[in-house]
């Protein structure tokens, strides 16, 4: 009887700056990013790298992607809600804050 023992591998990392180590090639490019937020003004450019074996597809990649940003969405809305309602509460009640 054979046994079967499936193997995967998945590296993901989100960087929003050069690292110590990196190239000369890689900071030129920061930089650049860094300029385009600037120019832009309002954005944040952030590096995504990945490494996943056995090969998937770059459309399953981007599914994952795009849903996993939907969940930072609404996160990001919570917390902007929670601001908000906070805000209200120390004008309305400032006493309840000292």
């Amino acid at each position: 009887m054979a046994v079967y023992k499936p193997e995967w591998r998945c590296l993901f990392s989100v960087s929003d700056e050069a690292e110590e180590s990196s190239t000369w090639k890689e900071r030129l490019a920061w930089r650049l990013r860094a300029f385009a937020d600037r120019i832009d003004s309002g954005g944040r450019t952030l590096k995504i790298d990945y490494c996943i074996s056995p090969d998937v597809s770059r459309e399953d990649i981007d599914t994952c992607l795009g849903k996993g940003f939907e969940v930072t969405q609404g996160l990001l809305t919570q917390l902007a809600h929670q601001a908000a309602c906070e805000h209200v509460m120390r004008d309305a009640k400032a006493e309840l804050y000292d």
